[in-house]
């Protein structure tokens, strides 16, 4: 595993390619619209793609760093809570959500450097997989937020699709996913910590 060499590697740059869209995403959701909310999603879309092969690049190429461990999960959470946070004004989450959401990042964040400097690594769980796969399947929907009528050309009012509601439902159940996630990362925290 290359731990220190090749940083500017094609994983590392898709990495930071995520952060990069970032600024995008923010002045698209300044913007109340079908138009703007559909380019959000585009933008929040690519990024959750290039999340998955940056990894699934760098596990088969052998090009895992540092500096690529430390920005993948950085950049998901950043990506995620800025699509969050720009959403609360248009009345599209809860801002309690978010901020529980937030609280969970923040906390186990600062246990993870904690135990980090303590030499004891807590690695991710399935949960915090889990629970990042239901905010990646959310956010779209919450970004699309308008009914959709058209259907490979045809217009449909039978099978119309609000996308506020499929991405609301997710956002629910990816909250809860943070939160117990969440829970779990602490519970292992201090059970390790007190060896």
């Amino acid at each position: 595993m290359n731990l220190r060499g090749g940083r500017l590697n094609l994983p590392n740059l898709l990495t930071l390619g995520r952060i990069a869209a970032i600024p995008i995403l923010v002045v698209l959701l300044l913007f109340e619209g079908r138009v703007s909310g559909f380019l959000a999603a585009v933008v929040f879309g690519v990024a959750a793609i290039t999340d998955w092969l940056d990894g699934y690049l760098a596990r088969k190429w052998g090009l895992e760093t540092v500096l690529g461990k430390f920005l993948d999960p950085l950049a998901d959470k950043l990506i995620v809570l800025a699509a969050l946070i720009m959403l609360i004004p248009h009345g599209r989450v809860p801002a309690w959500g978010v901020f529980l959401i937030l609280a969970r990042e923040i906390t186990v964040t600062g246990l993870r450097s904690i135990a980090s400097s303590e030499g004891i690594v807590i690695g991710a769980s399935d949960l915090g997989k889990f629970k990042t796969i239901f905010q990646m399947t959310a956010i779209p929907g919450l970004l699309l937020h308008y009914d959709y009528y058209w259907f490979f050309g045809v217009r449909s009012e039978l099978l119309s699709v609000n996308a506020h509601n499929f991405g609301i439902f997710f956002f629910y159940v990816a909250l809860a996913m943070t939160l117990w996630s969440g829970f779990d990362y602490v519970y292992k925290f201090f059970r390790l910590i007190d060896r």
